[in-house]
């Protein structure tokens, strides 16, 4: 396939299983040609006007806002707003698209690529779908049907979309997240400072962090890290936990306990090493770490959040549980159960087995590649 110059734009965002997957879009695309342009659209005041541009990519926003559907006062104004916003959105895509000239817009999900996409499917400009979940977003399935492809990254997604226009291509991810060697696993050994001769699970809450994952933590710190005893934990409690989290292993010290073999720190520098020195990871299930954890090949327990749209995480998990290939404990019982079936878990040589064979089955690797390659046959039509 000959990968000559292109004018894109990709939009969408709000969150990070948004943002980062369309920043791994770009990246490839300018791996294919590095000629080609990109701009980003977004929505004003969410976190991928920040993101983007410290990518290396040139963004515009959009003054597009989501309905809330908590009834507060805060939230009432807001949705009162909406109908507006979606207006002046709807103004500034058409005319960002005309001054722009993009041979192909590409839509992530979240609130911007609604608007957008949908004023390039007006203007006959050719339209890419990548949707990350196994359940689909909203703005995704309202856009589908006038879509000239959709990737996705697990199966049985013709519920939501038009079946002849479905590829499997996978999530893109960070090219560095592969199957562990043995100089990775020392590297993570050194680099987070831990014993070689002990098992090690490695908590994951996501860049703001989990209270259900941190309660559980502290639970079971409480009760004396019960089973504990070989095995060091790796634990990123988040940075919006972080100085709750500094109070509470005060107090835990203070009363004389030993907390040695636990590691803990509100943000992870090398995700790569993480994984590499983990038996078994605990972690939500958005779609992003699903796929990084595939191609890890990592034993995961998955403890779904329930505070998403649809409860597509739930979809994410059970799409791996289903085949053996995850553990899942629910929300509401990980308090008292998550810590106790983890380090079961990782007693279990042949369960991880088991396990790790199965997610690395699922892996879907150089995504970013396949939705590139899916860009350029849409234009060759």
């Amino acid at each position: 396939m000959e990968y000559r110059k292109l004018r894109v734009i990709i939009s969408g965002g709000g969150t990070g299983g948004h943002i980062f997957p369309a920043i791994s879009i770009a990246n490839s695309l300018k791996e294919a040609n590095p000629d080609t342009e990109i701009l980003f659209v977004g929505a004003e005041g969410k976190m991928e006007m920040e993101k983007v541009p410290a990518a290396g990519y040139e963004i515009t926003g959009l003054p597009i806002v989501g309905l809330q559907r908590r009834f507060t006062l805060k939230n009432i104004i807001n949705d009162l707003k909406v109908p507006f916003k979606l207006l002046a959105s709807s103004r500034k895509a058409k005319k960002v698209l005309r001054e722009f000239k993009p041979q192909i817009a590409v839509g992530v999900g979240g609130y911007a690529s609604g608007p957008l996409l949908k004023a390039a499917q007006k203007m006959g400009i050719p339209t890419l779908l990548q949707e990350q979940n196994g359940f689909a977003g909203l703005t995704n399935k309202l856009l589908g049907s006038k879509a000239d492809c959709i990737c996705v990254a697990y199966e049985g997604m013709e519920r939501f979309f038009p079946k002849d226009k479905i590829v499997m291509t996978g999530n893109p991810i960070r090219s560095d997240i592969v199957p562990a060697t043995v100089e990775m696993v020392q590297e993570g050994i050194d680099f987070y400072k831990l014993n070689p001769g002990m098992d090690h699970i490695f908590i994951v809450g996501g860049s703001l962090g989990s209270g259900t994952l941190n309660n559980a933590m502290r639970k079971w710190i409480e009760d004396g890290c019960p089973g504990g005893e070989n095995t060091e934990i790796l634990w990123q409690c988040g940075k919006y936990y972080k100085s709750g989290v500094d109070a509470f292993m005060k107090e835990m010290e203070a009363k004389g306990m030993n907390l040695d073999k636990i590691h803990y720190t509100d943000f992870i520098g090398r995700m790569d090493l993480a994984y590499a020195v983990a038996d078994v990871v605990i972690s939500r299930s958005g779609a992003s770490t699903v796929s990084e954890l595939c191609a890890a090949g990592k034993a995961a327990i998955f403890v779904p959040s329930p505070n998403v749209a649809e409860d597509h995480q739930t979809h994410n998990a059970m799409a791996l549980v289903n085949k053996d290939a995850a553990v899942l404990v629910k929300d509401d019982v990980a308090k008292e159960k998550l810590l106790p079936q983890a380090l079961a878990l990782i007693k279990d040589d042949q369960a991880i087995q088991t396990l790790e064979r199965n997610i690395s089955a699922l892996a879907l690797r150089d995504a970013g590649k396949a939705i590139v390659d899916q860009i350029y046959k849409v234009l060759d039509r």
